[in-house]
């Protein structure tokens, strides 16, 4: 197959938000350096953490103008010096940095294959989304059959795997959506699901608790949900995985641990987890493979669109107005 020099890419102008990603037509095609490999990007995950490298508040995030997109899967097209992994023609999913273009980059050692029987969209969310969603729950959540755990944010791509994953461990789930998607998170198998939108979150989770709260909340949301996640979570023992930043800054005091919210607070990312603890995220990715092996993790059903609508796919993951995994198609 041979390798244009230049390519279709959606390029970040400013620090102003999505509105100002361009679709550009001369971007260089890159070649891959040591242990990397060159794909052919069949299909582009979309995440929160594009809209806020697009806004300049995702921490040392890459300054204008630059490529945008991380996480992609697609055919391996070249690979660079000292690659024995997978070759040309290997179906990987994996995450690195312009996505959002017909070719892009990815470490070797990183590039997941696609499982067998699944299209290159069905694979994305397995390098971003389902390890997010384990890691909260098992390692660090500890989370164990008849606990109960809340998880914000249900409906979206990391939201739904949490889901379902939990209640294959045997938890009862407690999920936050908006009303419209309500529907969408029950038939994932959540037991109860509040209004994202209003209503008193931390008291109903300890009313459907008997008083008691969740044993694990995983708290992605942020702003005005940051205080309720801590005030639902089960005192004493109670584990708040705090793994997102949609809805704003939180703060949470010395004064509030000690006289107010008495549970274990744990920060967590997913790409510091991959380069500090290794070895936690390698167990995390071997009981994903078993549970895509046993049928739990089924091929994911992204909504695609064509690259040049990223920027309003972008802006209406920004106002909540999608559910589940979001694609763009180059």
């Amino acid at each position: 197959m041979s390798i244009p020099a230049t390519m279709r890419a959606l390029q970040q102008t400013s620090l102003n938000g999505p509105q100002d990603m361009r679709l550009i037509t001369d971007a260089p095609v890159p070649s891959p350096g040591e242990g990397e490999v060159v794909i052919r990007v069949t299909a582009a995950g979309v995440n929160f953490a594009d809209i806020s490298k697009a806004h300049g508040t995702f921490l040392d995030g890459p300054r204008p103008p630059y490529l945008a997109g991380f996480e992609a899967a697609g055919e391996i097209v070249a690979v660079g010096e000292a690659v024995t992994g997978p070759q040309p023609g290997a179906r990987v999913v994996g995450v690195g940095n312009g996505a959002f273009a017909e070719y892009m980059v990815l470490p070797a050692a990183a590039a997941m294959p696609v499982p067998p029987g699944w299209t290159e969209q069905q694979a994305l969310g397995l390098v971003v989304n389902w390890p997010t969603a384990l890691a909260a729950l098992k390692p660090l959540g500890g989370i164990t059959a008849g606990q109960t755990v809340l998880v914000h944010a249900a409906a979206g791509a990391t939201g739904q795997a949490a889901v379902t994953m939990a209640k294959h461990y045997g938890a009862t789930v407690i999920a936050t959506a908006s009303p419209g998607k309500h529907e969408t998170v029950l038939a994932l198998g959540a037991d109860h699901v509040l209004d994202s939108l209003g209503g008193d979150i931390a008291a109903e989770v300890l009313r459907l608790t008997g008083g008691a709260g969740a044993d694990v909340v995983l708290e992605s949301a942020g702003g005005a949900t940051f205080d309720a996640s801590l005030a639902a979570a089960k005192r004493v023992t109670g584990r708040v995985v705090v793994y997102g930043v949609a809805g704003g800054e939180a703060s949470i005091t010395n004064w509030d641990l000690v006289y107010k919210h008495q549970v274990h607070v744990i920060g967590f990312n997913v790409g510091v987890l991959i380069q500090a603890a290794p070895q936690i995220f390698g167990a995390v990715m071997g009981e994903l493979s078993a549970l895509i092996a046993a049928g739990v993790l089924t091929p994911g059903r992204p909504t695609a669109y064509e690259l040049a609508d990223g920027p309003k796919t972008l802006a209406e993951l920004e106002t909540r107005a999608t559910i589940g995994k979001l694609a763009l198609l180059p």
